[in-house]
């Protein structure tokens, strides 16, 4: 198999977060010490994100002081909201946002709440034209 390169940026993001179903969901709110109900509630974090992009040659053919600058302004322009969605829906709409400006690529996305918890969600190339397919159609 062949290896593949990868550079990555990380940055942060200010942003009220709420899981509604928390509020009730008996699975959820429990009562007793697994209770998260107040997640049902708006809450502050500080979203950590973290971006690895596939790159084709080692010097580089993006390089990751532009590309951070690049991912942090769609959130100061207001292009990405953080609304109440899942730290998945968060690293979902950033790859839709950064495989338009970079297609064909493989791409790896992690998105965390305060640095402790969260998820990372694995974008193979394939998936991307996929996407890019259905979104022409």
């Amino acid at each position: 198999m062949q290896s593949k390169s990868f550079i990555w940026v990380t940055f942060q993001k200010e942003g009220i977060h709420k899981y509604p179903a928390a509020a009730d969901a008996p699975n959820l709110a429990t009562g007793d010490w697994l209770d998260v109900s107040f997640l049902g509630t708006p809450h502050r974090h500080i979203f950590h994100f973290r971006v690895e992009m596939e790159v084709f040659h080692d010097d580089r053919d993006v390089e990751f002081i532009q590309l951070k600058r690049i991912l942090e302004n769609l959130y100061a322009d207001g292009t990405l909201q953080l609304n109440f969605k899942s730290c998945e829906m968060m690293a979902r709409e950033l790859h839709s946002s950064v495989c338009s400006m970079y297609p064909g690529r493989d791409y790896v996305i992690e998105v965390s709440e305060d640095g402790e918890n969260g998820c990372r969600i694995y974008f193979p190339e394939k998936e991307n034209l996929a996407m890019k397919v259905y979104a022409n159609d």
